[in-house]
């Protein structure tokens, strides 16, 4: 894959960022993401590539734009997959709060897993940790794993989990075992990123959240040496056959992370509010700022790029 595509899809992201970031705080989950969603569909089209939607924003008929399936690009150039989130943090982005991104992960043709918008279990840490981690393991034996992994007490570490009801037996197993917890509201690309980033304080990422996410998080992590593994949950039956006829031969299959993004891949993010990773969008007198991540599994190369643009020039309307 050309690394010269690195600066085309920094752009989609880009644009899909200073158009949600627009709507931050005005408390419309709903606008704030078609704005994205509608920024980035616009943006692809510029690229002289052949896209396919794996990972998107749903079902055809759940999706007007970028749903799965769906042919994006010019038309010309190589055939690439896409897993993409254009705003990762609809309810962050809408309250005013942190961490939300725009996300795109770029793969070759057929590269990526092809399943259903539906739930992921999910167990995501940092390359100090690869290959100890095993998501049908019990939660203590995970964390063990990893403390004995990074040379730390299982007391040091910290686990990342969504806040949500259905992860209150996951969080008493973590708590008895020992570790500390760092509760999030949204945003588990973000948080998986952070296990394998220098300085984030973040070891592990536990619990159930979106499948797309998933498949994102694995193609940023294949680009840094971290791991990941996740099984495919379902809530009704007619999703589960979904699955199946999309080629999923066994839905109780734990994917490592291989199999969830193989071969090449390239990841990009851009912030849309502050947060950990990525700086937010900042608006200022006819133009903005912008903060952004690309990273190559070629190479393992992280770069940060900062943009300025100017509105006065050209508008990313």
């Amino acid at each position: 894959m050309d690394r010269n595509f690195a600066l085309e899809f920094i752009r989609v992201s880009e644009a899909a960022a200073l158009a949600s970031a627009r709507l931050m705080g005005r408390g419309d989950e709903k606008a704030a993401d078609a704005a994205a969603v509608t920024a980035m569909r616009k943006a692809f089209d510029k690229i002289n590539f052949r896209g396919t939607v794996r990972i998107g924003e749903g079902e055809r008929d759940e999706a007007p734009m970028l749903y799965i399936g769906e042919q994006v690009g010019n038309g010309q150039g190589p055939a690439l997959d896409l897993a993409i989130d254009p705003l990762e943090g609809t309810t962050i982005t809408a309250k005013g709060g942190p961490n939300a991104l725009a996300v795109i992960a770029i793969a070759e043709d057929g590269n990526f897993l092809h399943a259903p918008d539906c739930y992921m279990e999910k167990i995501a840490t940092g390359p100090e940790a690869r290959g100890a981690i095993r998501l049908d393991a019990p939660v203590a034996e995970n964390l063990h794993a990893i403390a004995r992994a990074k040379g730390c007490d299982i007391r040091d570490l910290t686990v990342v989990i969504l806040d949500r009801p259905r992860h209150e037996t996951l969080i008493n197993q973590v708590r008895d075992a020992g570790a500390r917890i760092w509760m999030i509201g949204d945003g588990d690309v973000q948080a998986a990123i952070a296990c394998a980033m220098p300085g984030t304080g973040v070891d592990v990422l536990m619990g159930i959240g979106g499948a797309p996410e998933g498949v994102i998080a694995a193609a940023a992590l294949r680009c840094i040496g971290g791991d990941f593994q996740g099984r495919l949950v379902f809530t009704s039956p007619a999703q589960q056959q979904r699955a199946v006829s999309m080629g999923i031969s066994n839905p109780q299959k734990i994917f490592a992370i291989d199999e969830l993004a193989r071969g090449n891949v390239m990841f990009c993010a851009t912030g849309v509010t502050d947060g950990a990773l990525l700086k937010g969008v900042k608006f200022r007198g006819g133009g903005a700022t912008t903060h952004s991540l690309v990273m190559r599994s070629a190479t393992g190369t992280m770069r940060f790029v900062e943009a300025f643009h100017n509105f006065t020039i050209k508008s990313f309307t």
